[in-house]
């Protein structure tokens, strides 16, 4: 009786730190902190895409929060969050500049940073029947007159006004003359381009490929080195003698007040989530560049990122 009774110790020991392991990685709820149809939106839900249907977690809900960059949404995680392994927030560059910008009560350091995901470039489009034809007519569009050119893009301060203010910089115009208008999503900010609303429009190059290849937008540059081989056609800025060139980044985090073993299986399941077929496939259908860096080198270059986002939003006059 007695070694039957330590037996059933024995099992229920052995089987607890198993069944909690196995609860935290069965369910993930995503937050994007924006509205849908932005890039938070799409790389939440390309996770919640992958991750089921790779069968590493069987179940994952994404939930919008859009405003100030993210930083509504990460000040909700922060605060609602605490302790919980299931629940993850995306963020990126963007919020980077948005916490500096915004001055935001909350900011990366209150989450856990688990991993940065992917990379993509700025593009700058303008509505099919637009006057500006190329990055040289928008150049001296700016050159005549800054405030006549109104730019749509993601909120303020972050890749998309900062991409803004580093080409006015570029071309010698005054960049905290740009008239830059903030969307919370790239569906609103896409809308207010196609209706002529604005001048331009700058975001992430896919964000804006849908509409370019259905003859409504045209594409006038793009911020890489050299051409992407997805977009052969689309000069660089600095082809069209704009010497910017700039990339955006995004990622994912976990809770604040997660235990260590938590963290490392959270970051055991993005990595296998990043290692998988239907990943590399999502990478490929939308242009983005796998740019995964984990664990203690993400945090240096977290730290680093911040740093030079600080120096550029005080260079461009977005921040003190």
């Amino acid at each position: 009786m007695k070694h039957m009774f330590r037996g059933i110790l024995l099992a229920a020991a052995l089987a607890a730190p198993l069944g909690t392991a196995s609860a935290e990685i069965n369910e993930f709820k995503i937050m994007a902190p924006a509205a849908p149809g932005g890039g938070w939106d799409q790389t939440a839900r390309g996770m919640q895409h992958v991750l089921q249907t790779e069968k590493i977690v069987g179940n994952v809900q994404v939930l919008n929060v859009p405003g100030a960059g993210g930083t509504i949404g990460l000040a909700q995680f922060v605060n609602g969050a605490k302790g919980d392994p299931n629940a993850l927030i995306v963020g990126g560059y963007v919020m980077v500049g948005a916490i500096i910008t915004n001055k935001s009560p909350v900011n990366l350091s209150q989450v856990t940073p688990i991993a940065r995901l992917t990379g993509e470039f700025e593009a700058i489009a303008v509505p099919a029947s637009s006057p500006l034809k190329s990055m040289a007519d928008l150049v001296a569009a700016l050159k005549a007159d800054p405030q006549k050119v109104s730019w749509a893009g993601g909120s303020a301060g972050g890749t998309d006004h900062i991409t803004a203010g580093l080409i006015a910089k570029a071309i010698g115009v005054d960049p905290t003359k740009i008239n830059y208008i903030a969307f919370s999503g790239g569906g609103e900010s896409l809308a207010s381009i196609l209706g002529g609303k604005v001048t331009v429009g700058i975001s992430s190059l896919s964000e804006f490929d849908a509409q370019a290849k259905a003859g409504k937008l045209r594409i006038l540059g793009v911020s890489s080195a050299a051409r992407l081989p997805e977009a052969k056609d689309i000069p660089t800025f600095k082809e069209s003698g704009v010497d910017v060139e700039i990339q955006n980044w995004r990622m994912v985090a976990a809770a604040p007040g997660i235990t260590p073993e938590q963290k490392k299986e959270i970051a055991a399941t993005i990595d296998k989530m990043v290692k998988s077929k239907a990943w590399a496939e999502l990478l490929a259908q939308k242009g983005w560049a796998n740019t995964y860096l984990a664990g203690e080198a993400f945090d240096a270059q977290l730290a680093k990122d911040i740093a030079a986002t600080q120096a550029i939003l005080k260079d461009i006059g977005l921040a003190q």
